[in-house]
């Protein structure tokens, strides 16, 4: 019985490798493996990397990708996992072991391209709400066979660097010293934005406040991104920041004018679906928070969480030389194809294909830790957080946002 057993592994392992090798030999395409939580209907793999199978529309009629997916690596699956039968579908095998996934049975790496998505798996939480993603553990298994193999690849983690800034910082500067190309983060900064504007390229900025909805750790993070995206474009590009704290309920309304400058709350706010005005907010929203975030160089932003009231990511800055102020919404599809992660996914594409990151890694580290720190805030009766290891993080870049070609698409 124990032969038959043996017998029945060793032809599994053997048909999982031909179509491993089936997979890696389609010519022109660069095979990439995809290390997952869990890949269902909508989730995250579907909605970023589906388009490698199923065309940047997700209808099998739009842009094909260049990339192939090689194999799948699947750490927690969700009752409602699908990979099975995509794995049939297009002939990828699903690895019992990030190893495997990298190396497909060849001992060495054997793909250009790692793909890192946990979003909406039931990890645990932690006491102050975040979610306790595996993306260190996992980004381990990936350096040890990069390691054994004497190359490297680029490496894309959806969302959140890691849910602490210990982690993330390790994943950062792990990458970096083994020189890995690294990218993170979310679709928020290549959406829709509406009217088309953007911080002015080196302009110095007094403050900037942004609008956020839902969850702090799965939500904020977002309107977090859209903060440090606009923050980065700024004169010097970025110092590093010094401190984060959390408000929460009347205190943040109590803050009006001493933290936060209420006309770029009210900016923003007019950029929602539909406008709202700081007094309507006040009455339905009775926990609102705010992250209160300062720079090394004395740029002042903040984020509004806002559950449910406000159910966009909208932004508001000042220019510190005149005055001037701006604004828009960070808008993105909600229906089915989901279009926003189309664009995500071309800047994930470029990086596999030239090697070279599309955007700073930089940022998702900073949105990562601000994330981090707020959460500490709010969960030690809204203390100010010295980030003396975010204020030595500094970079510049030349990444420049472009409108998607159809903000209307999927709806």
């Amino acid at each position: 019985m124990r032969s038959l057993r043996l017998r029945a592994g060793g032809i599994m392992l053997l048909l999982c490798l031909s179509i491993a090798a089936m997979s890696a030999e389609r010519p022109g395409k660069l095979p990439v493996a995809a290390l997952l939580a869990s890949w269902f209907p909508n989730s995250h793999p579907e909605v970023i990397i589906g388009r490698v199978l199923h065309t940047y529309t997700m209808d099998g009629k739009g842009e094909p990708s260049q990339l192939q997916i090689a194999s799948v690596y699947l750490d927690r699956p969700q009752k409602n996992d699908f990979t099975d039968k995509l794995a049939a579908e297009y002939n990828f095998p699903i690895c019992k072991s990030i190893e495997d996934a990298l190396t497909l049975g060849a001992g060495k790496l054997a793909v250009g391209g790692v793909f890192l998505s946990t979003e909406w798996a039931d990890y645990p939480k932690d006491a102050r709400g975040a979610t306790l993603y595996p993306h260190r553990q996992m980004f381990d298994e990936v350096v040890k066979v990069f390691k054994a193999s004497g190359k490297v690849a680029p490496v894309f983690i959806d969302k959140h660097l890691a849910d602490n800034w210990e982690d993330a910082y390790y994943i950062y500067s792990t990458a970096k010293k083994l020189k890995i190309p690294l990218m993170a983060g979310s679709t928020m900064p290549v959406s829709w934005r509406i009217p088309a504007t953007d911080v002015t390229r080196g302009a110095k900025l007094k403050e900037i406040v942004v609008t956020s909805y839902h969850t702090l750790d799965a939500y904020g993070f977002h309107g977090l991104e859209v903060l440090q995206c606009l923050a980065e474009r700024r004169k010097g590009g970025e110092t590093g920041i010094v401190s984060v704290q959390c408000l929460k309920d009347q205190a943040v309304w109590d803050a009006a004018g001493k933290e936060y400058d209420p006309e770029l709350l009210a900016d923003a706010l007019q950029r929602n679906v539909p406008p709202m005005t700081i007094d309507e907010v006040k009455k339905k929203e009775p926990h609102p928070v705010l992250f209160i975030i300062r720079y090394k160089d004395g740029l002042r932003a903040e984020m509004f969480a806002l559950n449910y009231t406000v159910m966009h990511w909208n932004a508001a800055w000042r220019y510190a030389k005149n005055g001037n102020k701006d604004s828009t919404i960070f808008w993105l599809a909600d229906n089915p194809p989901f279009a926003t992660f189309a664009a995500q996914m071309k800047g994930i594409e470029e990086m596999y294909l030239t090697g070279k990151p599309t955007w700073p890694a930089e940022r998702t580290l900073l949105s990562s830790g601000m994330l981090d720190a707020g959460l500490t805030s709010l969960n030690e009766d809204c203390r100010v957080v010295k980030t003396p290891y975010m204020a030595k993080i500094k970079y510049k870049t030349d990444f420049d946002w472009a409108q998607p070609d159809d903000p209307l698409a999927g709806e």
